[in-house]
Order: C-alpha cells, then sequence, then structure tokens
C-alpha cells in the first residue's frame, strides 16, 4: 500500500478548539465540556432547521396504516377525515412515511436541544476551579505532584528517573507544565498536562534509537496497566511544507522499526488555521490508556 495512503489514514486532523493566548491552555481544559455542549447545541440546531425545511416540501396530510389481516392500507388524514390512497399511487405513501419519519426525528432533536438548554442555562461558569490548582502560578502544582503519580511503583520510578533528552535547541523549551517540565509547545503543553492529569507515565523527548538512527520522540509513555510503550509525535507546523515533509520522513522512520501509527505510535497534527484541542487529546488518550 502506498505510504503517503497509510500516512493521510493514520491522521487526526483537529476541528473546533479555540486560538489560544499565553494563560488559555489550562482555560481549554476546563470548560472543554461547555464546549462540547455548545457545539452539540449548534450541530442540532442546524439539523433542525434542515429537517424543517425538508418537511416543508412533502405533501400535507398524516399517513395512516391499517392492518384487515391479509395487508396494509394507506389513507391520508387531514386531522378530520381520511383519503384512501389506492396502491397505484404508493409514492404519495412513501412521502407521507418519509414525513412521519422526519416530523419524529425533529421532535427527538428538539428534546434534546430543550435538555441542552437547561445546562447551558444552570452552567457555573466558574467551574474548572480544580484545573487551576495545575496552572505553575496556583503554587499547588508542586505539592500535588503525588496525587498524580501512576499507581504503578514500577512505572512511577520509570517517570521519576533520570533519563537522556534532546540536547539541542533547549532554549526552545518556554513552557512549563504541571509536570514540572518545560515544553516547546502550547500544544505540547497541553498533552503533558492530560498524561499527567490522568497518571499516565511519560518521558518528554527521551532518547530513541533504532536501526542507527537516533530520534526524540515528544513523548514516550508506558501504559499505566500494561506497561507497554507507546510514543506520541506532535507536528505543530503541517502548513510549512519543508517541515511535512521532514514530518513525513519521520513517520517513515517509526514505521520501518515497526513503530506503527496508530498503533504503538500516536499523531496529532495542526496548522496555523486549524490549532490542535484539548478534546482531541482527551479523546487519544481514552482511547489507548483509559
Amino acid at each position: 500500500m502506498d505510504f503517503n495512503f497509510y500516512l493521510y489514514v493514520s491522521m487526526y486532523i483537529c476541528f473546533n478548539c479555540f486560538v489560544k493566548t499565553k494563560h488559555q491552555i489550562q482555560k481549554e481544559v476546563c470548560i472543554t465540556i461547555y464546549e462540547r455542549i455548545l457545539k452539540e447545541h449548534k450541530q442540532l440546531q442546524e439539523q433542525i432547521k434542515d429537517l424543517e425545511a425538508k418537511i416543508a416540501t412533502l405533501p400535507k396530510g398524516k399517513l395512516i396504516c391499517c392492518h384487515n389481516k391479509k395487508y396494509y392500507k394507506w389513507f391520508s388524514s387531514n386531522g378530520h377525515e381520511k383519503t384512501y390512497i389506492p396502491k397505484a399511487n404508493r409514492a404519495l405513501a412513501e412521502q407521507l412515511a418519509t414525513k412521519k419519519y422526519l416530523t419524529l426525528t425533529l421532535e427527538d432533536l428538539k428534546n434534546e436541544v430543550r435538555a441542552l438548554d437547561f445546562y447551558l442555562k444552570h452552567h457555573n461558569k466558574d467551574a474548572g476551579q480544580a484545573e487551576k490548582l495545575l496552572t505553575e502560578e496556583s503554587g499547588f502544582s508542586e505539592l500535588l505532584s503525588s496525587h498524580f503519580t501512576p499507581l504503578s511503583q514500577e512505572l512511577s520510578s520509570w517517570k521519576e528517573s533520570p533519563y537522556e533528552q534532546n540536547p539541542y535547541y533547549t532554549d526552545q523549551l518556554i513552557h512549563r507544565t504541571a509536570a514540572g517540565i518545560h515544553v516547546r509547545s502550547k500544544s505540547e503543553a497541553m498533552i503533558a498536562l492530560l498524561l499527567h492529569k490522568n497518571k499516565i507515565p511519560f518521558r518528554y523527548e527521551c532518547v530513541l534509537r533504532r536501526n542507527e538512527t537516533t530520534v526524540y520522540p515528544d513523548f514516550t509513555i508506558r501504559h499505566p496497566r500494561t506497561g507497554e510503550y507507546y510514543y506520541w509525535e506532535h507536528f505543530g507546523l503541517m502548513d510549512d511544507p519543508a517541515y511535512s515533509k521532514n514530518a513525513y520522513s519521520k513517520l517513515q522512520f517509526y514505521t520501518s522499526c515497526n513503530i506503527i501509527p496508530s498503533i504503538q505510535l500516536i499523531t496529532t497534527f495542526e496548522t496555523k488555521d486549524i490549532p490542535l484541542s484539548s478534546e482531541m487529546i482527551e479523546n487519544l488518550i481514552e482511547y489507548y490508556f483509559l
């Protein structure tokens, strides 16, 4: 199979997230549920509008199906009287049946919107206070580190043990995380935060030597239950041709080492216009580790 096709199948492209300012990473994590509800609310409203438009194009009347122990007879009702629909006019019966189905679907969607409206009305905009304790400004992060220690003693020791780290461009490690390490980007800071929060042991830019080649995966991760190794590469400049070419080469290297994207290798991608969202990160963590 063509490698590029395989690569594109394995990519996770991220949508529906905010533009991030310096102090918004923690905020985004805190209000993910709220943002999901807003997104769902908007999608339901669009579906309702679409259904209403489709229903408006269908014939007036309501379909009634009567069974006479041998077969069904169709009738069209206007609320006061019913008119027999002959088999020759099956198209009308089909349209009225479609109208019934879409009308019930519309009712279900409106009920969902009412439920979401209730949530949005009573949502506490100050929710997420616990998450704020994990920010570097709070002073609580270091004191809470033991709470987020992996349950396995062996994995906890692995996480805390010294390791050979990427020695290049250390001046770019400007984003401090709740895990007590510095990373190169805000997106990596979100990944580190959510791994830390879920007690998933990891190392940042730990050396990996395979086939006489040395690389430094963004995150080397141990599964919290099985201890199996996973790697997470975040490619943050995919709209840059030179960067994307290097990303493809890196993925080819992993594949040659039998570290397969979407199996042992987790990949996330973003561009200037489509940044990485915390929702995407949480979904991946849940799928692979929880």
